[in-house]
């Protein structure tokens, strides 16, 4: 398999985690029903191939992302895995649900604008994180790792370009009430790397508390993680193959693809710890299951998907 030449650029970080989530925000748009199994083995797989995060589910009513109403009986296939596994927790019964099967790592998932919040939560963004934070202090409590996801960082289908005024507030909000690290989302992929430098300049926190999540609706995915990698930040989250979007937000396309991230790591002499041909072979197989090619440009490159 070809591998991109190597040529290290002064200044980027020696080693990036990438945050997989192709597990769970990869597949929680799929129309038709992922049986278990294989998303368990989708899991293994990923890990198999070097990803050390990996987020596995969510614990979301199943009324509002049928895909993963078998959260219950996929985390114990994969809870042994010698790798850690965030699950996504909604308010305090999915805390419940999570911490009942052993789940130590939690996500939550609030909103910089008022109109997503209201599409997503039926919430105001105050609102959302007054439920978050006994959800956030129990987890704490029970010695969990806390994630808080923000969506509409950088644009909102309905209001716009986001004030990054706007994005810090809450983003503070969430870092106070205990979160361990945010993951800044261009949940409909409209960023573009200056607008990526204004947010984490202006955020000003410890570039280990941050993790970026890059939509390539527009193709600047790529472009914008180099400007955060720029920036200082080491967390990169990414989808195995390009899975996903957005539920709640029609013009969302794709994630990054886990692949496309890997090549460019590479390409600057960035470990990540992830074997890529492993990695393109893992999304092969799952595209098999979905019945349709990757949208990952390098899975379609080094494998010759059609």
């Amino acid at each position: 398999m070809s591998l991109p030449m190597t040529v290290p650029e002064a200044g980027l970080p020696a080693r990036v985690r990438i945050h997989e989530v192709g597990a769970r925000d990869g597949l929680q748009n799929e129309k038709s029903t992922v049986p278990t199994e294989v998303k368990a083995e989708f899991v293994r797989r990923l890990a198999d191939a070097g990803l050390t995060t990996i987020e596995a589910t969510s614990f979301v009513h199943p009324r509002w992302v049928p895909q993963l109403a078998d959260a219950e009986r996929l985390f114990p296939l994969v809870s042994e895995l010698p790798v850690d596994l965030p699950v996504l927790v909604p308010n305090d019964r999915g805390l419940d649900r999570a911490l009942a099967l052993g789940a130590t790592r939690v996500a939550v998932f609030a909103s910089a604008t008022e109109s997503f919040a209201k599409a997503n939560l039926n919430r105001t963004v105050d609102e959302a994180l007054a439920m978050f934070e006994p959800v956030v202090g129990r987890a704490k409590a029970a010695g969990g790792h806390v994630r808080g996801y923000l969506s509409m960082c950088f644009g909102d289908p309905w209001e716009g370009a986001v004030p990054v005024p706007q994005v810090v507030r809450v983003c503070r909000a969430l870092l106070d009430m205990g979160c361990d690290e945010l993951s800044l989302g261009d949940t409909i992929g409209v960023a573009t790397p200056g607008h990526v430098r204004a947010l984490l300049t202006e955020l000003d926190v410890p570039v280990e508390k941050l993790g970026v999540h890059f939509h390539d609706t527009y193709g600047q995915a790529l472009a914008n993680t180099y400007a955060a990698l720029q920036h200082g930040v080491t967390t990169v989250d990414a989808s195995a193959g390009g899975l996903g979007g957005c539920p709640y937000a029609k013009s969302a396309t794709g994630n990054l693809a886990t692949e496309d991230l890997v090549w460019m790591l590479q390409g600057l002499g960035i470990d990540t710890g992830v074997d890529l041909g492993r990695l393109v072979a893992t999304s092969v197989w799952m595209a098999e299951h979905l019945g349709r090619p990757s949208p990952s440009r390098t899975v379609r490159a080094l494998s010759h998907q059609e």
